[in-house]
């Protein structure tokens, strides 16, 4: 009898819901940004013996795999811009007067950050959610990339419960190795219903003593034309800013 009662009670129990991973980091995607918009941002490389080199970008992005920047300072680099589009990064120099391939993995500021950080695309759109695990105040997802494209392998993702944004990332390489980890930090209203971490900051294991920041001065939604995405549009990037 005691059997029966008890599998009563497990039958009119109501059923947990499992998570939707994918979901979640679609809405950590929006969150984060809107899908076309333009930003402003800084990165700040400091060296192990402190001395720092400072970038201004400014940055559009147009749907969920097409971005430019474009280098605003230092003088050395002004006027450098930089597409992506899916896998795909293109390095345009002034002086070189032609766009040059370069890969997710390499560096166009030689900070820690890698290009698929400074020119980063949706999330969703580069992996697929392995697991999602509820914690106390977070959610965790491990993330598998969807192509060897990409620059990391394997992310663990930890996401704030409430704010759905992400809080750490630890980027992985295939054979299991930590490459880095990305700490978001100081939550900020930029308006137009845009509410995201103003900071992100990343060290590596392989780079001993050095840090690199990347800061948000402003985001606001803008939708773009196609062109603008297009390797011969890359010498007149500046020109929108006019």
């Amino acid at each position: 009898m005691r059997k029966l009662l008890a599998l009563l009670m497990l039958v009119a129990l109501p059923a947990v819901a499992a998570i939707d991973g994918e979901q979640i980091l679609r809405k950590v995607d929006r969150n984060l940004e809107p899908e076309s918009y333009e930003t402003y941002r800084k990165l700040i490389d400091i060296q192990p013996d402190g001395t720092k080199k400072e970038y201004v970008l400014y940055t559009l992005k147009r749907g969920k795999d097409k971005l430019v920047s474009l280098f605003l300072s230092p003088a050395s680099e002004k006027g450098r811009s930089t597409l992506r589009i899916g896998d795909n990064m293109w390095l345009y120099i002034p002086d070189v007067g032609r766009p040059i391939r370069i890969t997710s993995l390499q560096s166009v500021t030689g900070s820690v950050f890698n290009n698929a950080d400074i020119l980063r695309v949706d999330y969703s759109v580069e992996y697929r959610v392995e697991t999602a695990e509820e914690q106390k105040d977070a959610i965790l997802l491990t993330l598998k990339a969807r192509t060897g494209e990409v620059a990391y392998d394997k992310l663990r993702m930890s996401v704030d419960k409430n704010l759905l944004l992400p809080t750490t990332i630890e980027a992985y390489a295939a054979s299991g190795m930590l490459i880095k980890t990305l700490r978001f930090r100081d939550v900020k209203d930029f308006g137009g219903g845009i509410r995201r971490p103003a900071t992100l900051e990343t060290d590596s294991p392989l780079y001993k003593g050095y840090k690199s920041v990347m800061l948000w001065s402003g985001i606001r939604k803008k939708e773009f034309p196609e062109e603008i995405f297009t390797l011969n549009y890359l010498p007149r990037v500046q020109e929108l800013r006019k």
